[in-house]
Formats: C-alpha cells, structure tokens, sequence
C-alpha cells in the first residue's frame, strides 16, 4: 500500500446517514486534525455552502472546518473562472452555486451570459429553466453542476440535476458538461486547493459509478464503503474495481 497523506472522502453515505453519524465518522476526522493531515470533504450536492455544510456535519458530531468541504458548486466555480473573461452565468441554483460563482467574480444575468450553469434546488422553476432554454438556443454554453439524476428527501427519491439536464437537452439539443463526480476536474481542483498530489492521496465513497470512477480516473487510491448506496453484490456490475472495500469508515482508522 502506498503512503497516503492525504484524504478525500464523500459526505452522505460515508460520514452522515439521514443527519446521523455513521459509525467511526467523527473518530476519522478527529484523527485526520489531530494528525493535521489535509483532507477535504466532498458532496455533489450545489444547494449548500460550506458554512451550512458545516454546522450540518456538526450537527451530526462531525466537526470539520469550512475551508475543508469541497462541493460540485466550488468546483464549478472553479472550473469556470478559467474559461471566460468576462464573467457573466445565469444561474439556476441556490446559495451554494450562486454565492461559489459570485466569490470569483461572476455577475448573474439573462443578457448575454458566457454560461447557463444549472445545478440543484429546492424548487425548479418553469420560468427559469424556459430562459435557461432560450439562452442555450442563443450561444451560451451549458454547465451543470453534477450529472445526479435524483436525490435523498424523507419521502424518497426527488428529482435532481441530472434529470432537469436532461429535460433542458432535449429542448435544445445541447447536452451539459458536467463538473461534478464523476469528472475527475473535480477532484482535481481538490487537489489543488489542499497542495496534494495524487500519488498521496485516498478517495473514499459509496458509489462506483461516481466516487470510485472518478477517484480511479483521478490516480487516487480508492476505498469504497458499504455504508451507503452501494452493496457488495453491485460491484460485480461494474468493469472496474475499487482498491479496497469496508463495511464503513471507522475501518479506516487504522490506515491513517
């Protein structure tokens, strides 16, 4: 096993189930700090800032410093800033997106925007996924936030991203590129904030088709948990492997 000086792990499925800890989740990122190893926590989800992302996790009895949570909306932001001059999104999304483009220096607009960047929220609304429509059709680039087709709610599944990308693609023919796991850009620009390189760097997560392909992509060492999304048995159904598999994170502490 190569030495790793760095962590990357999911949030949900891996630290925190339905607001709740999972086990060892607060022993590994107490360990993490006390060991003041770099690491970052990771979420597609674009509806929250990292200050809420925060007191959610401590909330749960998992406290973990703002600067040290990294999700799709960051990325995005990230990402973009390099690829126009100018600056200019009109955004469907909520704080988290809209507070990560503002923070590099774009402007929110429906004239002439370099981007259309669609993420998560609450409630999307026709109005403004018509202008999101209308603007593709006129020339601007279309930027999602994550490729999730639903997400968790107390009642079940709920429509997420992925699936409004896709209304908005057959409307205009343009398909999104998405930021988010599993593009490994994301990781990447992770990598990047925390000065890591990927030889030393472990991912952890609950999804083969997103956490572990895009840690795998990345170069990183890959640990998959069975604590979320994932079973044993769905591993078989994917062409590649995780480098390791646990029943959940408190089985990692013996590795850091």
């Amino acid at each position: 096993m190569r030495t790793i000086k760095n962590w990357l792990t999911d949030m949900d499925g891996v630290l925190i189930h339905e607001e709740k800890a999972l086990p060892g989740a607060p022993e590994f990122i107490d360990t993490l700090r006390e060991r003041e190893l770099s690491f970052l926590v990771l979420t597609n989800n674009s509806i929250f800032t990292q200050r809420d992302l925060a007191a959610r996790l401590e909330s749960s009895g998992i406290s973990v410093p703002e600067d040290n949570i990294w999700t799709s909306a960051l990325a995005t932001a990230s990402f973009l800033a390099t690829q126009s001059d100018s600056r200019r999104a009109y955004v469907v999304g909520e704080a988290g997106l809209t507070t990560a483009l503002y923070e590099v220096g774009f402007v929110m607009t429906n004239i002439k925007p370099d981007f259309v960047v669609l993420g998560e929220t609450r409630t999307y609304s026709i109005d403004a996924l018509t202008q999101a429509i209308r603007l593709i059709d006129e020339g601007a680039r279309f930027i999602a936030t994550n490729p999730d087709v639903t997400g968790p709610s107390a009642e079940g599944p709920i429509p997420a991203t992925g699936a409004v990308a896709a209304m908005i693609t057959a409307a205009t023919g343009k398909v999104p590129y998405y930021v988010g796991k599993p593009n490994p850009i994301m990781l990447r620009n992770g990598l990047n904030k925390i000065d890591a390189h990927s030889e030393e760097t472990a991912l952890i997560g609950d999804r083969m088709d997103t956490d572990m392909l895009a840690g795998m992509e990345a170069g990183l060492q890959t640990h998959l948990v069975l604590s979320g999304s994932t079973t044993r048995d769905d591993i078989g159904k994917f062409a590649f492997r995780p480098d390791y598999v646990h029943e959940g994170i408190g089985e990692l502490l013996d590795l850091i």
